[in-house]
């Protein structure tokens, strides 16, 4: 096999075990007002520069230490072929308010708007912690 072949290779099996250490779930969009949340209040200072955070669903907010956490994610899949090219790095900043929760994870409208072509979709996503 020729190096370059080998490095090929290579650079496929990591990319299929970092597939496989990640996550699938849902996502859609949640509207403002996005304050005050769960994590600080009414702080302002509290959202990542260029407004890419979320809401966890119950299942990823563990009392709490969900605050601050940050995933990379991407839109695998929905209704439309609603999906962007891409991963996004997110944070989270709230608790989901619905009950249930519609989505693993709930993003800001420009979050959500990095990954889908359709504001109001529900798609499938690959995420893991960062």
């Amino acid at each position: 096999m020729k190096p370059f072949a080998l490095n090929i290779a290579i650079l496929c099996s990591c990319s299929a075990i970092v597939a496989v250490v990640g996550d699938v779930g849902t996502a859609t969009s949640y509207d403002p007002p996005y304050l005050p949340t769960k994590c600080r209040g009414s702080r302002l200072d509290q959202f990542p520069e260029g407004g890419f955070f979320v809401a966890a669903s119950e299942g990823l907010w563990d009392n709490g230490a969900a605050c601050g956490r940050r995933y990379l994610m991407r839109c695998i899949s929905g209704l439309k072929r609603p999906c962007k090219d891409g991963f996004i790095a997110v944070e989270v900043v709230d608790l989901c308010r619905a009950s249930p929760c519609p989505a693993t994870l709930l993003l800001s409208n420009k979050a959500f708007d990095a990954i889908s072509r359709y504001p109001k979709a529900h798609v499938n996503i690959e995420y893991a912690q960062i």
